[in-house]
């Protein structure tokens, strides 16, 4: 009986459904669902796709439709998303017992008629044409209308309850057969969701266009330059010989995710795809769960596929391709004397493995194209399938910086030693592919304390003059600034960054080849958004093991009787049963550093000796340079970075400050809250590990992060008051207060002109790492 009221909502849903596709099958005639599958070309008068209509949708609607955390996966980045339409299923889902089949698009469907199969409906019409039926048979078109007849409150904070802006809320996706009763219940919830309508002019431009069938022109022709740097690529990419073959497939399993671009096209971008065709020929996209999944072919091709996507931060990792690039792949990987003599298969055991994959290619060529682009691979961990998660985030402490052990004959020559002996014990949880079992964890923490232990015993080996020292760390070769990094949590996102952020982190990682190469597999190559509950929680469980590593490797430069205390005031309160492999420093690496301390603060002086390292690459902007701020400006700057306890605490984990200059543009600063936590350990009750006496605020350059929280729009003469106010802070009515005197709220006329100075500011000043913001996490104060 418990189940009747479920069952009997569904059903009069069902019936609402069928009686509204009735009603609109009479009035325009049956649906087509392969209606866009040839895009209606343009009409004379109608609002241009790509001069009008993009930019609107880039603007007003991308910054909550895009990835896999799009309401009811409306992706609006692309015609093709728009026209796939939308779907109720949740992509994020932490009570999935078996894994769904991915809807990811552009690969595991390429018609509408084949979303529709798989769950989604339109939000355009498909029926008869007309300006009538456009309107009435559109989902899109319904929406907008719907925001402009109840725009909602123009100042203050959202009290209608029907708004909800929390991150699990039920989504309602309605149809157009659904759409009136769905207006009656819920009048305020017009797009854009909980923000400002569109103004006039935009409106009746997406309304005309929308009303015309929406038309779509195809995009300008790449440029035959572009075009001859993807021919040269894909030759590349594409030899014969079983080396290439090899190394074509390492650099896919690493770059597929990523958004590739040439200097000859600026803002133009490709994806890294297998085909079943070789160049020279349409692509013929090979679908797989994963980049390493058996393709079901002799023989896979890597091209470049064109995206005419809409780039969005939360996924946006850009890689330029040029000839500097290709020529250091040669050097790494085909100037070395060794032999590939057969190719490895895709068994998933070996092929989630990368040390039995490619145990083929030399340890230094592989350590050396990660640490060529540090940051993208790392930027891939948050980047990748995650655009949403604080269970799977909250492995990770707020702010630690990342440095690499410089790659070396005698650091190869260690790692290779290790993967020789132990690679069964470097296994990853992918192996059970998408559906694993709930304690599989266990069996991988049994191979992570082997190979620990397998690790300890080659360290303690290791010759006085291999002993830790800063100079083992990599210096980016004195050019390169992937050499230092600083890793920010925004609760359930998360950011990377080049250089040391902030004076001294809270952690510390210092990763070697193994543990980069182990990282990317777990987090990214081996990672599926749609898997079950014990995928999810053994990736989450295993990346604690390795987090863990990286700590115990900086503690390392310690001396022997400091790692101990300092490794317990990281992990306090910690629970045995999560992390016992983990609780003895002096277990890990039993002997002394090759480090020499002048002071009491060794840790501290640690941290010192590693920025100083690393500061031949260190970005001016950390120091406030060539920033165009004032003197005074950069010492308010720094008061902001000097915020500590339940000020810190109080504010937003991310927000961003917009200086108001004459000229028009506006000076980005990024206000970052790094929380403190007793430990990061454990994967639930986060709120009773946290310290807010502890927490922190940085201000810094430019645009941090995805997802900011709120606005604020300062004049100079004001910003000492502005940082006072935040320095004040002590509960949420102060930040409501310092929203009202300097915020720009969800609420405010001023939200959209502000978001697009953002924008075209970000653009203009760092056009390579623009793109569009996501307001899903933006607060309603």
């Amino acid at each position: 009986m418990r189940l009747l009221p479920p069952l009997l909502l569904a059903f009069v849903a069902g019936c609402a459904t069928i009686v509204g596709t009735l009603q609109l099958d009479d009035r325009f005639g049956p649906a087509d669902p392969a209606h866009f599958d040839h895009p209606p070309a343009a009409v004379s008068g109608a609002p241009d796709y790509w001069r009008e209509v993009r930019p609107l949708l880039d603007q007003r609607c991308v910054s909550c439709h895009a990835c896999y955390d799009a309401p009811c996966q409306l992706n609006l980045t692309s015609y093709a998303g728009l026209t796939r339409g939308a779907n109720p299923k949740t992509v994020y889902s932490s009570v999935r017992l078996i894994a769904d089949e991915p809807t990811r698009l552009g690969f595991d469907a390429l018609t509408n008629a084949d979303w529709r199969q798989k769950g989604f409906f339109p939000v355009l019409n498909e029926r008869m044409q007309s300006p009538e039926a456009n309107r009435d048979g559109g989902v899109m078109y319904r929406m907008l209308a719907l925001k402009q007849m109840h725009p909602g409150p123009d100042s203050g904070a959202i009290t209608n309850a029907d708004l909800d802006f929390s991150l699990d809320r039920t989504d309602t996706c309605t149809r157009a057969e659904t759409f009136d009763d769905y207006a009656s219940k819920h009048s305020e919830r017009g797009m854009p969701f909980g923000m400002p309508p569109l103004a006039k002019a935009e409106h009746q431009t997406l309304a005309r266009w929308l009303e015309a069938g929406a038309p779509y022109t195809p995009a300008e022709p790449l440029p035959a330059s572009a075009l001859a740097q993807v021919a040269d690529w894909e030759r590349f990419l594409n030899g014969d010989s079983l080396r290439e073959q090899l190394v074509a497939r390492y650099i896919y399993e690493h770059w597929y995710i990523g958004h590739l671009h040439f200097a000859e096209a600026p803002g133009r971008y490709f994806q890294l795809v297998r085909s079943r065709t070789p160049p020279g020929q349409p692509i013929d996209v090979v679908a797989t769960r994963r980049p390493y999944d058996d393709p079901g072919v002799p023989r896979v091709y890597y091209r470049l596929r064109y995206s005419e996507a809409t780039q969005v931060a939360k996924t946006f990792m850009p890689l330029q391709l040029d000839a500097a690039r290709m020529e250091r792949i040669r050097q790494w990987f085909f100037t070395p004397t060794y032999a590939v003599d057969a190719l490895p298969g895709y068994e998933i055991e070996k092929a989630s493995n990368p040390f039995a994959t490619f145990r083929a290619l030399p340890v230094n060529s592989r350590y050396r194209f990660m640490l060529d682009d540090a940051q993208f691979i790392m930027m891939g961990f948050m980047k990748g399938p995650v655009c949403r998660g604080q269970v799977a985030l909250n492995v990770i402490n707020d702010l630690f910086w990342v440095a690499f052990v410089a790659p070396s004959d005698n650091e190869a020559r260690m790692t290779t030693t290790l993967l020789d002996t132990d690679i069964i014990n470097l296994q990853l949880p992918a192996e059970h592919e998408s559906t694993a079992g709930l304690l599989a964890w266990r069996d991988y923490a049994k191979l992570e304390k082997r190979f620990l232990k397998e690790k300890s015993t080659l360290l303690a080996a290791e010759s006085k003059k291999n002993l830790p020292n800063v100079t083992h760390l990599w210096d980016g070769d004195g050019k390169n600034p992937n050499a230092a990094l600083t890793v920010f949590r925004h609760f359930d996102s998360a950011s990377v960054s080049r250089g040391f952020a902030g004076e001294r982190p809270q952690t510390m990682l210092v990763i070697g080849y193994p543990l980069f190469e182990r990282m990317h597999y777990l987090l990214l190559a081996g990672y599926d958004v749609y898997g079950n509950i014990g995928h999810q929680l053994a990736t989450r469980l295993y990346m604690d093991f390795l987090r863990m590593e990286g700590e115990l490797n900086f503690l390392s430069f310690l001396p022997l009787k400091d790692r101990q205390p300092v490794l317990d005031f990281w992990y306090r309160g910690r629970k045995d049963q999560t992390d016992r492999y983990f609780t003895d420093a002096a277990d890990y690496f039993p002997r002394e550093s090759g480090m020499q301390y002048r002071t009491k603060d060794h840790l501290g002086e640690l941290y010192q000796a590693v920025a100083q390292r690393m500061a031949p690459v260190r970005n001016p902007a950390l120091d406030w340079k060539n920033t165009g701020l004032t003197p005074a400006e950069v010492n308010q700057m720094r008061r902001l970075s000097q915020i500590r306890g339940i000020p810190a605490s109080v504010m937003p984990e991310q927000s961003l400050l917009l200086l108001k200059r004459p000229d028009g543009h506006p000076q980005i600063v990024s206000l970052v809250r790094n929380s403190a936590h007793s430990n990061v350990a454990e994967m639930f009750d986060e709120a009773e590990r946290r310290r807010p006496k502890e927490d922190t605020l940085l201000a810094l350059d430019g645009v941090i992060g995805a997802y900011p929280n709120a606005f604020f729009a300062v004049d100079p003469e004001k910003l000492p008051d502005f940082v006072d106010a935040i320095g004040r802070l002590s509960d949420e009515a102060g930040l409501v207060r310092l929203t009202e005197r300097f915020g720009v709220r969800r609420t405010d006329p001023r939200f959209w002109p502000t978001s697009d100075a953002l924008h075209a500011e970000w653009r203009r000043t760092a056009p390579r790492e623009a793109a569009v913001l996501d307001y899903s996490r933006f607060e309603n104060r």
